[in-house]
């Protein structure tokens, strides 16, 4: 008997710590913003002091470059006039955008941050497209105008969509320069608005690539995010030569409502 019960209290000890870890293994959205947030404070500071990052397992990319963070944009203290981030509990990631159009040089910055194994309080890898003069169609204080109208509330439950469609529509606007068929297989909204650099049009789906190019865009790497409608993609915009490029679609009751382009010439 004793020795039955000394098994069932290792039992259940053992069932105990499985349930603590698979707990502690839970990637949430709080944690994911939070690390976002120190992000964005770090950015605003020019110091990397307060971020978490992993302490074996660290990585820091820009512009598709993994480079060093000590001497990449995170370490210039940026006066950022718009922030908004996403995030991506199934990929344990978010997406930042950032915006500094009055500070001493103007930055329009995108953003992925990824966590290993689901643990949000260790960074892993901050990956950074970062514009500035000379990108393509570069004007902050233009780009900074259309963004901060827009509305970038929750998405109701009943206009969503699910993690795969907005997988394929970003894949699918990507695909536009290599495929003749892309364009017209994307839910365009009737009120869409796409923003390239600082190039406004609207509706977002007029004027639009049918193929024509020989290679893909790729080094595809994703944040979806289904309560806010959002896909970001940072991707080689390859289709039009090597590129850093970011790609942000949101779509609204099924239909692309933002599209965002933020894209570094080499």
């Amino acid at each position: 008997m004793f020795a039955l019960s000394a098994k069932l209290a290792t039992t259940a000890i053992t069932m105990l710590a499985m349930s603590s870890s698979l707990a502690s293994a839970e990637c949430t959205r709080e944690g994911l913003l939070a690390a976002a947030n120190s992000y964005i404070a770090a950015q605003t500071s020019g110091s990397i002091e307060g971020l978490a990052l992993s302490a074996t397992n660290f990585t820091y990319q820009q512009n598709n470059k993994v480079s060093d963070i000590k001497t990449g944009v995170l370490s210039q203290p940026l006066k950022i006039d718009l922030n908004r981030s996403t995030a991506d509990t199934v990929a344990c990631a978010s997406y930042t955008m950032l915006i500094s159009a009055t500070g001493a040089k103007p930055y329009v910055i995108s953003t992925q941050i990824r966590h290993a194994g689901n643990d949000t309080s260790s960074i892993a890898l901050i990956d950074t497209i970062a514009a500035t003069t000379g990108a393509l169609f570069f004007n902050a204080p233009r780009t900074l105008g259309y963004i901060q109208k827009e509305n970038w509330g929750t998405v109701e439950e009943g206009q969503r969509v699910s993690r795969e469609e907005l997988k394929r529509v970003g894949d699918a606007y990507l695909d536009m320069w290599t495929d003749a068929k892309a364009a017209d297989s994307i839910p365009w909204g009737t009120d869409c608005e796409r923003v390239e650099g600082s190039q406004l049009t609207r509706p977002c789906g007029a004027t639009l690539p049918h193929g024509g190019s020989q290679k893909p865009n790729g080094n595809r790497r994703y944040v979806i995010d289904e309560t806010m409608g959002s896909v970001d993609v940072l991707c080689s915009f390859d289709s039009l030569g090597n590129m850093p490029d970011s790609h942000e679609v949101r779509l609204e009751g099924g239909k692309v409502k933002y599209v965002h382009t933020v894209t570094v010439l080499q």
